[in-house]
């Protein structure tokens, strides 16, 4: 386990996936834990990514959390996949977290008999739910292409005025979706989602951010050494006070390299 050096961020790296997902499960729950302190309810928001697998997992069999008090977001979901599709996120998350913990609510971008709904109107919906529940804690990825959430660079905008919006999907996420097994074909993958916004991730108090995997070491140098602009979406995350980036040896492997060592 070693840690880089960042200005605004804390950056952890460890030997395997489980420990990394371990230690970023731990330090969540600190950070909901002194939240629980400070606000009657939190609200949290999730990622679902096979990338997250280790760390949900882990978060999951913490105990002395007060889940009963904190209300679970997730970050987006594909537009056009129906109800029992087993590539859904909610689903994802309702397997690692959702019903594995006694949430207060737990609240989906497009609930189970919403799926013909106008996208427009459910991404209205969700962004009045999270102004009523204005979010503490982020825990999110990095994909293959820079995004977080989905947020694109072709539609990443750092001063976004929406917190939910309607995306077309690059090819390069939707290809990201085959490679980790989630769907056999590009063919298969939607093509447009619902996601939160840049703004929206941004606004919350306290970000854990998860990302494992040598596919992702070129989006994590470029988030962490390349500029702040739109073309890696996630390197908005610097401008952000209150992250914690938990990394393996392969997903840092060129910052590493470079020696970018604390």
């Amino acid at each position: 386990m070693g840690l880089l050096n960042q200005r605004f961020m804390k950056i952890s790296v460890y030997d395997s996936r489980d420990s990394m997902g371990l230690a970023a499960a731990l330090a969540a729950g600190e950070i909901l834990k002194k939240l629980l302190q400070e606000h009657k309810e939190v609200n949290v928001v999730f990622a679902a990514a096979p990338s997250q697998n280790e760390f949900l997992d882990a978060l999951s069999k913490i105990q002395d959390i007060e889940w009963h008090r904190i209300n679970a977001f997730h970050l987006d979901e594909y537009i056009g996949l129906p109800s029992d599709a087993v590539q859904r996120f909610s689903r994802y998350l309702d397997e690692r977290i959702f019903k594995r913990v006694p949430f207060k609510t737990v609240n989906y971008v497009i609930p189970v008999g919403m799926e013909n709904e106008d996208p427009e109107k459910l991404a209205a919906r969700y962004e009045q739910l999270l102004k009523e529940h204005p979010l503490h804690l982020a825990c999110i990825g990095i994909g293959e292409n820079g995004h977080i959430a989905f947020n694109e660079p072709s539609v990443a905008d750092f001063d976004d005025p929406y917190l939910v919006k309607v995306v077309e999907l690059e090819e390069k996420s939707r290809q990201q979706q085959v490679n980790d097994g989630c769907f056999e074909r590009l063919d298969d993958v939607p093509t447009h989602a619902l996601t939160l916004t840049i703004p929206a991730i941004m606004n919350a108090q306290y970000i854990v951010c998860v990302v494992p995997g040598e596919r992702k070491k070129e989006a994590v140098f470029k988030t962490l050494e390349g500029a702040v602009t739109p073309e890696c979406p996630a390197s908005v995350l610097r401008r952000h006070r209150a992250v914690h980036m938990f990394l393996d040896i392969e997903s840092s492997s060129l910052l590493l390299k470079k020696g970018v060592n604390g």
